[in-house]
């Protein structure tokens, strides 16, 4: 079977995965991750053997390069007389924050708690598309969801 052309995959889902991207490292970052994400797909286009799939392979790139990103972020050179926090992505860095205060706490969850609420709730992904994305098992990525839920339900409460 012969895959879609490329540019068909990025109009189909460039727009999620870029939500994705924005919610899970920042504005600023996102743009790098994305066109990352992208060059890296493209190269391996042509070599992708399970081709029913597309959009869950795009974001599993994409949650390499936000694992890639954070660990940039950690090596980058500090200012001398300037504070940098080094933790996760700046939560109300999306645009429209429905709710500050709830973004700081996705943003403060375990990493593959967010990125499996990210994945969930902000890209529209399936629990098996979250599981392929994040490498575990569909069972894992629903126990990753409920346990980040519980947790800001605990948090906001």
């Amino acid at each position: 079977m012969r895959p879609p052309a490329f540019q068909a995959v990025i109009d189909e889902h460039g727009q999620p995965l870029y939500r994705y991207l924005v919610a899970a490292v920042g504005v600023h970052d996102a743009n790098d991750c994305f066109q990352e994400t992208m060059l890296a797909a493209l190269r391996a286009y042509p070599r992708l053997q399970h081709r029913d799939n597309v959009g869950g392979w795009l974001f599993t790139i994409a949650h390499h390069k936000v694992i890639d990103s954070a660990r940039s972020r950690e090596r980058r050179a500090v200012p001398v007389g300037a504070a940098v926090d080094v933790g996760g992505a700046e939560m109300t860095e999306l645009p429209d924050p429905p709710d500050g205060a709830l973004w700081k706490k996705v943003g403060a969850l375990p990493t593959k708690q967010r990125s499996a609420v990210l994945l969930r709730y902000v890209a529209d992904r399936s629990y098996a598309e979250i599981g392929a994305a994040l490498e575990c098992s569909e069972a894992a990525a629903r126990q990753n969801v409920r346990a980040a839920l519980q947790r800001l339900r605990e948090e906001t409460t």
